[in-house]
């Protein structure tokens, strides 16, 4: 009966044992994943976390952003397509004196073609902001802000100073997203070495 008892207790401990490794090892993992994702999204992790009222929620949606943006085709873009959207900023920050409330739209629907173009999908601006967070969450902020300036000034709430700002934050966001495609360039065959 002794023995029967020893064994009994043995394998309870085993259990125990295993199941506290395997609790340590669980705890290791999320860690792990909190900090790949404050790496990742920096400030648009802690908004997450302050958004949602929680670290698990937080992370749980931008892990689903993740999982989102992964399935989407999006492309740097080729040289000729750069080159014309530079030059159509360029333009448009020509004619900000002139109209800065007409440049404010025209500076966000240019970025909404930049982001068409590059693949990014055309939803409503959360889901915009959203997706551009997972690549570029060091300009996601600027949207946000471009966009709430926007909101304001077509309650009639900004003034000429706002809409430069705005224009501004919209520059950020149109910098980080022109990224450009090199051509890779086919490399002249070397010649073979015959011996004799």
């Amino acid at each position: 009966m002794d023995t029967m008892d020893a064994q009994a207790w043995g394998i309870v401990v085993g259990v125990v044992i295993l199941a506290l490794i395997a609790i340590a090892a669980l705890l290791v993992y999320q860690k792990r994943q909190s900090h790949r994702l404050e790496q990742r999204f920096g400030p648009e992790y802690r908004r997450a976390v302050n958004d949602l009222g929680s670290k698990t929620k937080a992370e749980s949606e931008l892990r689903a952003r993740e999982k989102r943006v992964e399935k989407l085709a999006i492309l740097p873009l080729a040289p000729a397509d750069a080159e014309r959207f530079a030059q159509a900023w360029k333009a448009l920050q020509g004619r900000f004196v002139d109209n800065p409330k007409g440049v404010l739209a025209e500076a966000d629907q240019l970025v909404r073609d930049l982001m068409l173009k590059r693949g990014y999908p055309m939803g409503d601006f959360e889901h915009r902001a959203a997706d551009i967070s997972v690549d570029h969450p060091a300009v996601v902020d600027h949207y946000r802000a471009a966009q709430a300036i926007a909101a304001r000034d077509q309650r009639g709430e900004a003034d000429t100073e706002a809409l430069r700002q705005a224009v501004v934050h919209y520059r950020a966001l149109f910098d980080e997203l022109l990224e450009v495609r090199t051509p890779v360039k086919p490399q002249p065959a070397q010649p073979m070495e015959v011996r004799a």
